[in-house]
């Protein structure tokens, strides 16, 4: 870490070796079973690197207008599209950009099923098998009570399918394989009668296929059971597989103050750079620091905004902290360029590669007009 220590901070440093690390998983995934893999944008979408990433997976998958026009410009190949529901003036152009278009009710369907059949792309129908495999994560389950995510059984139609070719789910976060499995017993348990006039099924997101413990050989058995007992084709669309452990955010110490405990201010913050941090909650890692009194000196770490909950978290160090040192943050490529913002006027931290020959290279950095222009 070294070489990055040195650079302006608050910044992002993505790791090239790493990702292409994680591409080659993924990439063998779809070569030894033939299903196709797709990046959810949603958690990494540095199309800067896109060329690279298309050279080992399928394509894109994307929530709405702009992530499927940047798919379909910086990426290409499949390119599949998902809302809950789709506004009327941004519909055509959006299906300008995708190979399959997958709605969330019946009623979007009666509504665009035509127009999407006259121009060619393939439709499918976003399940909900009522079946949560998640727990103290509700604001990301799918099949939470009252979901507004999928139809689930009691109001699938099944006299309506016309030009219904595959049907898509998605109820996973952060999750293994053995969680795919139930969920996929439980999708043919109530949509079993339905997978064999489909041609295709989308397994969504939320497969973390790169994590080390990952049960990469039940996932393919999952694959081939429901290609050879159903003849669908499988398309899979994890995000944070993709860009896992692949990156880091550098900081800097500003200032030290007492207050029951010894608290470090940062130049970053949870809330405007790793919102998953609060949301989550989420503790990330943080290079040679340890869990709380783990280590002779704890510190709470905060930011520079004036939230008073905009804290990281707690970590303790061997040496005490002082003004000016540098901290790295890792596992920070995911859910983070994407969901960040300048709230309170936090300059956005700039984006730079480290290449697999250890050569830094800038992708982007931000000013005051990318503030104002968020305005």
């Amino acid at each position: 870490m070294e070489d990055i220590i040195k650079l302006p901070t608050p910044c992002y440093v993505i790791d090239e070796a790493r990702l292409i690390h994680n591409l080659e998983i993924l990439e063998g995934v779809e070569k030894r079973t033939g299903a196709k893999i797709l990046l959810a944008q949603k958690a990494f979408s540095c199309y800067q690197l896109y060329p690279l990433i298309s050279r080992y997976v399928s394509g894109t998958a994307a929530s709405g207008l702009y992530e499927a026009r940047l798919g379909h410009e910086k990426m290409g190949g499949e390119n599949h599209v998902f809302s809950a529901a789709y506004r009327e003036s941004e519909f055509e152009e959006i299906l300008s950009y995708s190979n399959h278009i997958v709605f969330n009710s019946f009623s979007q369907l009666g509504k665009f099923r035509d127009y999407v059949l006259r121009k060619g792309k393939k439709i499918g129908l976003r399940i909900n098998p009522e079946l949560s495999t998640q727990e103290g994560h509700e604001i990301y389950d799918p099949c939470s009570p009252s979901s507004r995510l999928g139809i689930v059984r009691r109001n699938f139609r099944a006299d309506d399918l016309r030009g219904v070719t595959g049907l898509h789910f998605h109820t996973l976060c952060e999750q293994n394989s053995d969680d795919l499995k139930r969920t996929l017993n439980a999708v043919e348990d109530k949509f079993g009668d339905i997978l064999p006039e489909m041609e295709w099924i989308n397994f969504g997101g939320g497969h973390h296929i790169t994590r080390d413990d990952y049960d990469i050989s039940l996932l393919e058995d999952c694959i081939r059971h429901m290609q050879k007992k159903y003849g669908l084709e499988v398309f899979i669309e994890p995000g944070e597989a993709f860009a896992l452990n692949a990156g880091c955010l550098l900081t800097e110490v500003l200032d030290i103050i007492e207050n029951d405990m010894p608290i470090a201010i940062l130049d970053t913050s949870a809330a405007c750079h790793m919102p998953d941090v609060l949301e989550m909650p989420y503790r990330p890692p943080l290079l040679n620091s340890g869990r709380p009194y783990e280590k002779p000196f704890t510190y709470r770490l905060g930011s520079q905004t004036c939230l008073a909950g905009d804290v990281i978290g707690e970590y303790s160090f061997d040496d005490p902290l002082t003004v000016g040192d540098r901290l790295i943050f890792g596992d920070m490529a995911i859910y983070s360029m994407v969901k960040n913002n300048t709230f309170n006027g936090m300059p956005l931290p700039a984006i730079w590669l480290k290449k697999s020959d250890g050569v830094l290279e800038l992708i982007r950095e931000f000013g005051y007009e990318d503030f104002k222009n968020r305005l």
